[in-house]
C-alpha cells in the first residue's frame, strides 16, 4: 500500500496494471501495490494518457469533464472566463469542469457567411485569420460575387469577411467613377475616299454593375468597338471638305448613337470629342497649295480694289483741275514745292526768258 495526496484543483487517474481503474478528486488516498496514479491540473486541457474511448465510458469521468468533438468541416472558437483563448481544429478535446469557465462556439465551415454575433475583434486575431478570406471594396468601386461560378450578389463599398473552405468565391470589381477611353490612330475613309487618322476620346460611367460584369463579357472592349463603328459611320457619310466643316458635330453624333447601345452594357456616355484629325502627307500638301492660292486671290482682289479707288480719285481730281485753273495752279505749285524741298540752291543763267517762265509757274494768269 502507498499513500497519495491530490491537492486542490487537481485530479488523479488511477491505473491498475496499466489499465484505467478510476478517477480521484482532491484528497488523501491509499493505493495498492499494483496501482499507479497520474495527476492532472484542472486549469489545463486534459491530454489522455490512454485511449480516450476508455475514459469516456466512465460516467464519473464524464461528469468531471467537458467533452467536445469537432468534425472535419468545423472549427471551434474557445473562450475561457469570457475571454478568447484560441481556435480548436477538427478532433476530440477534454477540459476539466469547476476551475475555468469554458465556452465553445462551433463554426460550420461549409457556410461561407460569418455569424454577425461574432465580434470583429475576434476575427482579426492571428489564430482566426488563417480561416478567413477578406474582400475589400473601395469607396469608388462596386463588386459582384460569384460562388462556385454562380452570381450571388453585388457588394457595396466596404470590407467583407467569409469563412475559408472548399467553396470557390470569385469577385469582379468595377470603378464607378467617370472614366475616359482613348481611341487613337483610327484609319478611316471619307465619302470621297480620303484616308484620315483620328484621335478621339469618350467619357463614360458604369451605372449598372450587373449588366457590365455579369451580362456582358469585357464590356470595355465592346464599348471601344461601338465607338469605332460610330466614328466610321459618321465620317464615311461626308466628303473631306464637308467633314472639316462639320467636325464639331462628330461628338454630338457619337454620344447620340451610343447612348442606347451603352445602356445594354450598363454604362452611360457622358461626353466625347476629337483630339486630332491627321491628313495624309499628299492631301496636306494639296490643301496647303489651295490655301496659298486662296490667299493670293484675296490679295489680288484687295490690290485691284485699291488701284480702282486710286484711279477714281485721280479722275475726280483731274476733272476739278480742268474746271478750275486756280486749283490746277495750286496743284502745280504743290509739286514744285516738293521738288524744291530736295534742292539746296538754284543757279540761273540765260536771258529774261527763264524769269518769265518762273513767273508763269508761280503767278497765276488772270483771265481777260
Amino acid at each position: 500500500m502507498k499513500r497519495v495526496r491530490i491537492d486542490a484543483y487537481n485530479v488523479g487517474l488511477v491505473f491498475k496494471k496499466n489499465n484505467y481503474n478510476r478517477i480521484l478528486q482532491p484528497g488523501v488516498y491509499w493505493l495498492g501495490l499494483s496501482e499507479s496514479i497520474s495527476i492532472f491540473s484542472m486549469a489545463k486541457q486534459f491530454i489522455a494518457p490512454c485511449n480516450l474511448n476508455i475514459l469516456l465510458n466512465d460516467k464519473e469521468f464524464m461528469d468531471a469533464t467537458i467533452f467536445i468533438e469537432i468534425r472535419d468541416n468545423e472549427i471551434a472558437l474557445q473562450y475561457e472566463n469570457e475571454l478568447f483563448a484560441g481556435v480548436l481544429t477538427p478532433g476530440r478535446y477534454v477540459f476539466w469542469k469547476g476551475l475555468v469557465n469554458y465556452k465553445f462556439n462551433i463554426i460550420d465551415l461549409n457556410n461561407i457567411e460569418i455569424d454577425k454575433n461574432i465580434e470583429k475583434s475576434i476575427l482579426s486575431r492571428k489564430e482566426v485569420i488563417p480561416y478567413i478570406r477578406v474582400v475589400n471594396v473601395d469607396s469608388y468601386e462596386k463588386c459582384v460575387m460569384f460562388i462556385d461560378g454562380k452570381y450571388e450578389k453585388t457588394l457595396e463599398p466596404g470590407a467583407y469577411l467569409f469563412w475559408k473552405n472548399m467553396t470557390t468565391i470569385n469577385v469582379a470589381k468595377v470603378d464607378m467613377r467617370a472614366i475616359q477611353m482613348e481611341i487613337s490612330g483610327q484609319e478611316i475613309l471619307t465619302k470621297d475616299k480620303a484616308a484620315l487618322r483620328i484621335n478621339f476620346f469618350v467619357q463614360y460611367k458604369v451605372v449598372d454593375v450587373t449588366k457590365a460584369l455579369v451580362n456582358n463579357k469585357e464590356f470595355e472592349k465592346q464599348l471601344y468597338v461601338l465607338n469605332q463603328l460610330a466614328l466610321r459611320e459618321f465620317i464615311g457619310g461626308y466628303t473631306l471638305d464637308e467633314l472639316l466643316e462639320k467636325k464639331e458635330n462628330i461628338s454630338q453624333y457619337v454620344v447620340g448613337s451610343l447612348n442606347e447601345k451603352a445602356k445594354g452594357l450598363g454604362v452611360s456616355i457622358i461626353g466625347s470629342g476629337i483630339r486630332d484629325i491627321i491628313l495624309p502627307g499628299d492631301v496636306k500638301d494639296i490643301m496647303n497649295q489651295v490655301l496659298v492660292a486662296e490667299k493670293k486671290a484675296q490679295a489680288n482682289i484687295i490690290m485691284r480694289r485699291e488701284e480702282t479707288a486710286s484711279t477714281r480719285s485721280l479722275l475726280n481730281t483731274a476733272k476739278l483741275m480742268e474746271e478750275n485753273s486756280m486749283l490746277f495752279k495750286l496743284k502745280e505749285m504743290e509739286y514744285v514745292e516738293k521738288i524744291a524741298e530736295k534742292i539746296n540752291n538754284i543757279s540761273l543763267s540765260g536771258n529774261s526768258l527763264l524769269v518769265d517762265q518762273l513767273k508763269q509757274i508761280f503767278v497765276p494768269v488772270k483771265k481777260q
